[in-house]
């Protein structure tokens, strides 16, 4: 291998139902490898939703088309060297089956764990209330089914799970290592 090429990267997919706290455990996560380790690039599933043209929806065709595309990012920039952290929902198990195998060895899945009263408390956003009063029928989690990873490679318990975040970080440099 040259040793100037650059090292494959790593895609770290930061799921949980909305409002767990994936960004919150996300941003930390960034925030400490940009101190530590190996170059980082955050893709907020939010943040990537709002600049793609046309912007997509959220049917399940939109969905799988989203995820797709966001995996696919993801995937491209981890072949350049990166560790690319995505939190995003990704509420169906084929979505984050699909970026571990895009990503072909170079995947973390971390599941932020919350209970629907935990995320409720913290939705600033009023996501549940939308939900509740039948204005956005198909929230994962509420309207359509958050289905939870079998085996997440880390469980953070919400998104400030200083253990989980450790571990994870952990687990990222072992892997820029290798």
């Amino acid at each position: 291998m040259d040793a100037n090429a650059p090292r494959p990267g790593l895609v770290v997919w930061v799921t949980g139902r909305p409002q767990a706290g994936k960004s919150t455990f996300a941003a930390a996560l960034v925030e400490r490898l940009r101190v530590t380790g190996p170059p980082v690039v955050l893709l907020d599933g939010d943040a990537v939703r709002g600049v793609l043209v046309p912007r997509p929806g959220y049917d399940e065709a939109a969905r799988d088309a989203f995820y797709a595309t966001l995996a696919g990012l993801a995937s491209l920039l981890a072949e350049q060297g990166f560790c690319v952290v995505v939190p995003a929902t990704a509420h169906q198990r084929k979505f984050r089956a699909r970026a571990r195998e895009l990503c072909a060895g170079r995947y973390l899945e971390v599941h932020v764990a919350a209970s629907e009263a935990t995320a409720r408390s913290r939705d600033k956003k009023g996501l549940y209330a939308s939900s509740d009063a039948g204005a956005m029928p198909d929230l994962p989690g509420r309207g359509l089914v958050y289905e939870e990873p079998d085996a997440p490679d880390i469980v953070a318990n919400g998104g400030r799970d200083e253990a989980a975040l450790g571990a994870a970080v952990a687990r990222i440099e072992e892997r820029s290592r290798a």
